[in-house]
């Protein structure tokens, strides 16, 4: 068992019971009752009360007139969002910058996380990018049955040429469940082996290393978020395209 940081002693100090009962209820004991919240699943708490007291902050203190710094560096990141979410998507794409902007900042924020001292990566747990992953699979295919219809969808599937749906549908359906494979992989792997290396490293080279890979690490961290921003906005204008 890994070894429990801080926060995730005070979460199962304060739901270990509740958490243990309703895995017990649901035919899923704990390993280990007294401890069922795994570090991974606590540093995603933590980043979702970051997201929602920085929601709550920027809520009230918004201003037109004397915006704060806070408040224009999330200017930053919706205009961000929305210019690649129209260069992507195109006609109607502002209907999705919450979802994508959310997907990257809740990423971005789990990268980064283990950058500070006695806290971990939840990335680097397949368990969370794999949750991600789900999260927006369900989210470009619900989208594509939206605005579609099942209909449309189920035939934007079957391909263009009518008599080679029957090929074209289960290639689709192969390559859609890939996608959850490639988004939870590519980022699960990025951030597992770049905290290997940083622990090894700095443990042969304790002067210059540290600073080295923490920076190699937010780079990663920055590129993989936007990733995962970027390919699901490509899978929403696959999966819609059928209405332009």
């Amino acid at each position: 068992m890994e070894h429990e940081i801080w926060f995730t002693a005070i979460l199962n100090k304060i739901l270990g019971g509740p958490v243990t009962a309703l895995l017990a209820s649901l035919g899923h004991p704990a390993a280990d009752p007294a401890h069922p919240i795994p570090n991974y699943l606590a540093m995603e708490i933590l980043v979702a009360l970051v997201i929602l007291i920085g929601a709550i902050l920027l809520r009230s203190h918004l201003s037109v007139e004397t915006p704060g710094t806070f408040q224009q560096s999330m200017e930053i990141v919706v205009e961000f969002v929305r210019d690649m979410n129209e260069e992507i998507i195109g006609h109607g794409s502002a209907r999705y910058i919450s979802m994508i902007g959310t997907f990257g900042i809740f990423i971005g924020l789990c990268n980064i996380l283990g950058l500070i001292p006695t806290l971990q990566t939840p990335t680097g747990h397949i368990e969370v990018t794999l949750g991600c992953a789900v999260a927006a699979f369900l989210y470009y295919n619900f989208q594509g049955f939206r605005q579609l219809g099942v209909l449309g969808y189920l035939k934007r599937l079957c391909g263009p040429i009518w008599w080679m749906a029957i090929l074209m549908f289960p290639i689709e359906i192969v390559g859609n469940v890939g996608r959850l494979l490639s988004l939870s992989v590519r980022l699960y792997a990025n951030m597992f082996v770049g905290d290997i290396l940083e622990v090894v490293f700095t443990g042969l080279i304790p002067i210059l290393a540290p600073a080295v890979f923490m920076g190699l690490h937010l780079f990663v961290s920055l590129l993989q978020a936007y990733i995962f921003m970027l390919l699901p906005a490509i899978y929403i204008s696959m999966a819609t395209s059928g209405e332009h």
